[in-house]
């Protein structure tokens, strides 16, 4: 066991990395240097950072450390791949109060070791630092696309269909299972967590994943979407998002909202609606993306991707469409 300061900065993060190897031909100088040196030639860098604060985006009271430096990694390349990239190098900063052993650093850089060894990405440099309370992460993901391959938020055109990996909500029932735990614990300390037959959604929250294989499987069918983003915020809120950039307007269908069994059933014990969760809970690292109409037959005969609607002229606005055929607008209070 040591303190932070024991170890100082250098000492602390040459304890850390010690285990990490590149794995990306374009990383030419990685940690140890002032700066990392990346090697791109002809493909497009793309970059993108991640902010986690103690107390709003983590509780330490159930979220283990391995597990949070793993699902910063996700956070960070999640951008990567929603623009068709490919992530290459990872930064990470972290800012910690005098409470942290240096233990309990070297566990969160175990959870990001095991992501950037998932996912090929190579962890390149970052900084650490005091802090006055709690916990700061900062990741910084770098990938690249090939010329010709962007996919961005404004692509979408109208009359393209609206498809989404996956299922949605189980990590926002993930998180109200955990939070409901919490509470009966700080009432009645010793008390075990009752957990039981949560280990999908709760997974979900504590180590989600990226849907690797779907996108894989668009690459292979040359599906090039039109637009995407990936579902952190919820689905209504990304949704918007990729409407407002593409200047369309949208249609979705709540029974083609694909939801797990497991998220529904917990859904019902918290006298919650299971597709409120689908479609404001945040969190699920899907992706959300379109496609023209063409490829309808084509997205249909790939498992894990679902249709859920199509894009609009943009005076049409955003609606959800029951099964009656009314509709009512798409809100999106966010994550």
């Amino acid at each position: 066991m040591g303190t932070v300061p024991r170890f100082g900065e250098n000492g602390l993060v040459a304890r850390i990395t010690k285990e990490f190897r590149t794995q990306n031909p374009s990383t030419v100088k990685g940690i140890g240097n002032d700066s990392s040196v990346i090697n791109n030639i002809d493909r497009l860098t793309l970059v993108s950072t991640d902010m986690l604060l103690e107390g709003i985006h983590f509780d330490l009271t159930y979220f283990p450390l391995k597990h949070l430096g793993y699902k910063c990694v996700i956070r960070a390349i999640s951008d990567i791949y929603a623009m068709n990239g490919n992530p290459n190098q990872l930064l990470v900063g972290i800012g910690a109060s005098s409470r942290f052993q240096a233990e309990a650093i070297e566990e969160i850089y175990v959870g990001i070791k095991l992501g950037c060894e998932k996912y090929g990405v190579d962890l390149v440099g970052g900084d650490t630092t005091g802090s006055l309370t709690g916990l700061a992460i900062t990741v910084t993901a770098v990938g690249s696309v090939e010329n010709g391959l962007l996919v961005t938020r404004e692509g979408a055109r109208v009359n393209d269909l609206i498809c989404v990996t996956g299922d949605l909500g189980g990590a926002y029932i993930g998180l109200q299972i955990l939070e409901r735990e919490k509470k009966i614990f700080e009432k009645n300390i010793g008390i075990q967590p009752d957990l039981s037959g949560s280990d999908y959604v709760l997974r979900r929250q504590l180590k989600p994943e990226i849907p690797l294989d779907i996108l894989g499987k668009l690459k292979d069918k040359d599906i090039l979407p039109t637009a995407m983003i990936d579902l952190t915020n919820g689905l209504a809120t990304d949704l918007m998002q990729l409407c407002g950039a593409s200047g369309t307007g949208c249609k979705i269908f709540p029974d083609r909202i694909p939801i797990d069994s497991e998220t529904s059933r917990f859904a019902e014990d918290f006298h919650i609606e299971p597709l409120i969760p689908a479609l404001n809970g945040g969190d699920d690292f899907e992706m959300l993306f379109t496609v023209p109409v063409t490829m309808h037959e084509k997205i249909s005969a790939i498992k894990g991707v679902s249709i859920i609607g199509h894009t609009t002229e943009k005076g049409e606005g955003l609606r959800i469409v029951g099964d009656d055929g009314t509709s009512i607008e798409l809100d999106a209070p966010g994550w």
